[in-house]
């Protein structure tokens, strides 16, 4: 893996590290003022270079990060070295932050609706199969999106003004939203299918038990 790529994705790793999932705005701003800090950056590299290590998956020329709710990061001095050489105009860009917060509303809402059907009786292995297909679409659109980010923070990677990375932020930022709401829309309908086969159900049973016929 060459250093290049081993930059762009470490740079991931730090901003991925900068957020927890957590409403509301606060997020946001804490977020923006560690990217404003150069302090408390280099404190958070001494905590993060701590933790456990971070793990990866070849795919289509770049390594993705995988297990980002587990909160598996590893910075490097040179990653820090290359977001700082961006704009401040650029990576304190408050979009930036709602990106990343995206990303990870979509890992963590998708496994938590999947793990919950697939736990129940409700729906068949061939819809579940479905189901995670679904899931692992918009997951992998998620983390594209995630990729090109990282790219647009890395000073040397991409020869673009602060406009246009601006403008490519703002493009990622209407994506990665889209594929927010695709998710819910997604799981409000599968959470009301299986209230509604439930339903169904229990009324069968019931109307077989009062008939002294057994289920």
């Amino acid at each position: 893996m060459s250093g290049k790529i081993k930059q762009v994705i470490g740079l991931g790793m730090l901003l991925l590290g900068l957020l927890h999932p957590s409403p509301g705005n606060s997020q946001t701003h804490e977020a923006t003022q560690l990217l404003l800090n150069y302090e408390k950056l280099m404190q958070l590299k001494e905590i993060l270079d701590q933790m456990h290590k971070g793990y990866f998956v070849l795919e289509q020329g770049y390594s993705r990060v995988k297990g980002i709710a587990e909160g598996n990061f590893k910075l490097h001095e040179a990653f820090l070295n290359e977001l700082l050489k961006v704009s401040p105009e650029v990576r304190t860009y408050y979009r930036v932050a709602e990106i990343i917060q995206y990303q990870q509303r979509i890992l963590g809402e998708y496994k938590s609706t999947y793990t919950k059907v697939s736990k129940g009786d409700s729906f068949t292995a061939a819809e579940l199969a479905y189901l995670a297909e679904m899931y692992e679409g918009l997951f992998k659109a998620s983390l594209r999106n995630l990729d090109e980010l990282v790219l647009i923070l890395t000073a040397g990677e991409l020869r673009m003004s602060d406009f246009e990375r601006l403008e490519a932020i703002d493009r990622l930022h209407v994506e990665m939203s889209g594929l927010l709401v695709s998710l819910r829309d997604i799981n409000t309908e599968i959470n009301s299918l299986g209230i509604q086969r439930n339903r169904v159900r229990n009324e069968r049973k019931s109307i077989l038990e009062l008939n002294g016929i057994k289920p």
